[in-house]
């Protein structure tokens, strides 16, 4: 293999690796991340009755820009989590894995009320 030819392969890996650490850490920008988060709240309000539109909603920490206070009635849980399923295909990975771990905290909050 010439040095040529090893050059060019090296220099693709690195564009290559640089492209994924790039989208990676664009995926969990608090503003793609709010972005998503309107999406989903939107979608959600669109599917619930009007009697619940009121009992959806999110808002973003001003100081901690990544902390997202979900403020959500239990009757309304199942929209929320229904948009958020409707969207992860579209999402960027680390996007993705937010998403499902607020899935996850979510049930999780349900379940224990239902003790």
């Amino acid at each position: 293999m010439s040095s040529k030819t090893l050059k060019e392969l090296t220099d693709r890996m690195f564009s290559k690796m640089s492209s994924d650490i790039t989208g990676l850490k664009d995926g969990l920008d608090p503003e793609n991340i709010a972005l998503w988060y309107n999406k989903i709240i939107g979608e959600a309000k669109e599917m619930a009755p009007p009697w619940l539109v009121d009992k959806i909603g999110v808002k973003q920490d001003p100081i901690l820009y990544l902390k997202f206070n979900l403020n959500i009635s239990k009757r309304a849980v199942r929209y929320l989590m229904m948009a958020i399923s409707d969207n992860l295909d579209d999402m960027p990975y680390t996007t993705r894995l937010y998403f499902l771990k607020v899935q996850e905290l979510v049930t999780q909050e349900m379940d224990k009320s239902l003790v």
